[in-house]
This record gives structure tokens, C-alpha cells and sequence, in this order.
């Protein structure tokens, strides 16, 4: 498979225009199905699994003539990747593998990913092409505090920048008052991380002193986790950046598989070398562009690892209409929730997002909260903890008393449920590095 190259003039400047992101969509159309061809070919040839299941669905490369042939090629789920550790999936000898990756394994076995030479050019290409979408470029200065090692955040965005043209403070997660005075000291014009460990760095900067506005920083490129509208309102009202929402997952490539462009208008997949699909998460079968549904991904130039239509479990729809930036690829909604994310209490089906997108809409409340569930005599009972404002708590028990009854109200709005609402100081609730923890489910206690 042909990889492009980067779009460089002979002073290192990266030129967007001349991304594949501007490809008229028959040409986009004409290359995706020339690499799908090849995927499946190379993985029934070089993967056990994909080469039962292709034969067991009477699929043979050969048989796609078209795009929409690809529902007809068998579903990969987490679980296949688990269940092949640590290298049942790789499609290249590892003569041929130069760096792997796993995720945390956390719910079972670590999840495998590995990356040939070609591939790291596919990875570097496509978070250029992330970074130059926000609207960075040459001269800029990237702190990146995604973590570094098997997880795939912190490498992704590092070559990706340093292939752009920017300088990498490669800082990694946690410490966060080095983080902040990395941030005032260096210059920084762009920072990396996920969006909830950027608002606890905007806690401790503020308690340091920092005064945003004397920063040249200009950019967020968040990722790794949901995050709602609510929750970006607030980092820009904060701080006065631009903040951007960025999505990749360890089984595709990691970071880069698609990304907000300045419009800020739902995130463009990098459809050249990333298939896109949504299905019925319930039934598996394909829904019309605008309709929300399960997210589904099949690699398209991958060489260690080809995957075919990955089930990744977000939540999302196609957005068909054209976008003001004038780039061509299709783009989905933001993912603010996960099907395999929710949560059933008392028979009804709740999304951790629902409950931040209700405490957000109250103003003395902070994007900090925890979902507490139990059960007591067989009831499942849901507390859900929100921190509030520095002004907020304080012994005038009527008015807390009042602001806990509107929260209340405004979850049970949103999620018909009635929930045991406590509100917390500022600076209680656990931070984290990396991904928050929103939910602790402990009714199998």
C-alpha cells in the first residue's frame, strides 16, 4: 500500500491544503476501496482469525466491488484482541515490527497494538494533519501531558508535532506544578492532555497565581476520554483558549483517527485511512448518515495490525453536510458517551454525560464529580457527588441547601431519576493524570 508522504515545502512548512483532507470525494471514495481490497486480502492471508471468520461468512477479498461490500465482512470486538494476546492479531513477522504498544488492561488482558516503520509514517501523517487542524503549525511550542510508555497518547502526539514543526516539551502526565511552571516559564502556545486533568491544572495554576491572560497559549488538543460541550465552555471561559476535541483508540493507531478543525464543528475522520461506519449497537445493522449509533472502524492502510469494522462502542452519527473549513472528509458528532459506559439503575439506562451535562448547567457548580452506586436492601441507590465554588460552600446552610435541590432537580430532568446529590468543597474530589474516573460502582460489594 502506498503511504502519502507529508506535505513539506522546502522550508518545512506544513501546507494543509494539500492534505488528502481536500480530496474531491469521488477520488476519496476510489482510494478507500482500492486500501479496503487490500486489508482484507492481507488480513485473511496473514490472520488466522480474519481468515476463518471471512470464510465461515462466505466473504472473499475479491468479492468487494464496493464501499457499502464492507457490511458484509465480520465485526471485530475487544474482546478478539484480548482473547489473541499477545500477538494472534499481527498480520507482519516481527522482523518487520518496530514498536508496540498495550493498553492498561485493566479489565482483563492488555490489549497488543504493534506498528511497523510504514505504519509510525501513517501515525505521523495523520497528527500533523490533527495539530495543523487547530490551527498549529512551525514555531509553535507543544507541552505534551499525555503519558508516555504503552500507552499510545503521550508517542502519538510527540512525532506528530515534531513532524509538524513544533517544539515538543515532551513533560508526560501528573506533577502538575512543574506542569505550570512549564507552562508560564517555556512560552507554551499548545498543551496536550485530557480535558479533565487540564481542569485540575487550571486549579493549581490559579492557585499559583497564574494569570492566563499574560500567556501566549493559545490552544488545547484534548483527548482520551468523553467530555461534553459544557466541560469545553468552561476551559474557555477559564483560560481564553481554543479548545479542541481530538479521537484515536490503541486498536486503530491511537491518537489521529479524527479530530475537530478550527470550525470546532464535529470531528473529521481521516476517511483515507480509516473506514468509517455507524451501526445499531443493538443489532449490528448500518444507519443512515445523521442517525446516531454505534461507531464502527476498519483499518485501511495499517500493515502490523489491519482491523476489520473494530466495534469501538461510542455513541455518535455521520455529519454529511459540508463543514466551513472546506476539507471534504465526513465527520462525526463529538462522543460524549459510550454504549458499554452505561450504567442501569432501578431499570433505567444513565450515561455518566447526562449527569455532567445537567451539574454543568448550574454555575456555582465545578466539572468535578464522582457517581456513587449501591445497593441496600436489594434498591440500587445512585449519590452523585459535585464539588461547587470557593464562594458557594459556606455555612449560609439555606442557600446550600437551595443549590442542592436545583442540582437534584437537574439531574432527575434529565435522567428520570431521583439521586442522593451531595455537594463537595472545592479541591475533594480525586483528580487524575490521565482519564477520569466519573462512575464507583459498588453494588457487587
Amino acid at each position: 500500500m502506498h503511504t502519502p508522504e507529508l506535505w513539506n515545502d522546502m522550508n518545512g512548512a506544513f501546507h494543509p491544503a494539500s492534505a488528502p483532507d481536500y480530496l474531491p470525494p469521488s477520488r476519496l471514495r476510489a482510494l478507500q476501496l482500492q486500501r479496503l481490497r487490500a486489508t482484507v486480502e492481507r488480513a485473511c492471508e496473514k490472520v488466522e482469525l480474519y481468515r476463518g471468520r471471512c470464510a465461515d461468512a462466505g466473504v472473499r477479498p475479491r468479492d468487494i466491488g464496493s464501499l457499502e461490500d464492507a457490511g458484509c465482512l465480520p465485526f471485530t470486538e475487544k474482546t478478539d484482541l484480548r482473547d489473541t494476546y499477545p500477538y494472534g492479531m499481527f498480520a507482519s513477522g516481527l522482523h518487520d515490527i518496530v514498536r508496540l504498544h498495550a493498553s492498561s488492561g485493566t479489565t482483563g488482558k492488555p490489549i497488543v497494538v504493534a506498528y511497523t516503520d510504514q505504519d509510525l509514517e501513517v501515525w505521523r501523517n495523520v497528527m500533523v494533519r490533527t495539530f495543523a487542524a487547530a490551527g498549529l503549525h512551525r514555531g509553535d511550542i507543544i507541552q505534551n501531558a499525555y503519558g508516555y510508555g504503552l500507552f499510545t497518547g503521550g508517542l502519538g502526539a510527540h512525532y506528530g508535532a515534531e513532524a509538524l514543526g513544533a517544539a515538543v516539551i515532551p513533560i508526560s502526565g501528573g506533577n502538575t506544578e512543574r506542569q505550570v511552571m512549564v507552562l508560564r516559564d517555556f512560552g507554551v502556545t499548545a498543551i496536550c492532555c485530557t480535558p479533565s486533568y487540564f481542569l485540575h491544572l487550571i486549579e493549581r495554576a490559579e492557585a499559583m497565581g497564574l494569570d492566563w491572560s499574560e500567556l501566549p497559549l493559545r490552544a488545547g488538543i484534548f483527548g482520551a476520554e468523553p467530555w461534553t460541550e459544557g466541560m469545553r465552555a468552561r476551559i474557555e471561559a477559564r483560560t481564553g483558549i481554543r479548545a479542541y476535541d481530538i479521537y484515536g483508540l490503541s486498536e486503530i493507531i491511537g491518537p489521529g483517527v479524527g479530530t475537530e478543525c478550527e470550525a470546532q464543528a464535529g470531528l473529521h475522520i481521516f476517511e483515507d485511512h480509516f473506514l468509517v461506519e455507524i451501526v445499531d449497537p443493538e443489532t449490528g445493522e448500518p444507519m443512515p448518515d445523521g442517525e446516531e449509533g454505534e461507531l464502527v472502524l476498519t483499518t485501511l492502510s495499517k500493515q502490523a495490525m489491519p482491523v476489520i469494522r473494530y466495534r469501538t462502542h461510542d455513541i455518535t452519527r455521520i455529519i454529511a453536510e459540508p463543514c466551513p473549513c472546506g476539507r471534504t472528509l465526513r465527520r462525526i458528532e463529538r462522543i460524549a458517551r459510550r454504549s458499554d459506559d452505561m450504567i442501569i439503575v432501578r431499570g433505567v439506562n444513565v450515561f455518566p454525560s447526562q449527569i455532567e451535562a445537567a451539574l454543568l448547567k448550574v454555575e456555582e457548580t465545578l466539572p468535578h464529580y464522582r457517581i456513587v452506586l449501591t445497593r441496600e436492601e436489594g434498591l440500587d441507590r445512585m449519590q452523585v457527588q459535585v464539588e461547587v465554588t470557593e464562594s458557594v460552600f459556606s455555612d449560609r446552610v439555606r442557600e446550600m441547601e437551595e443549590l442542592r435541590q436545583r442540582l437534584a432537580h437537574a439531574v432527575e430532568e434529565t435522567v428520570g431519576l431521583r439521586v442522593d446529590l451531595r455537594l463537595a468543597e472545592p479541591h475533594t474530589l480525586e483528580r487524575s493524570a490521565g482519564k477520569a474516573r466519573r462512575v464507583d460502582d459498588r453494588r457487587g460489594a
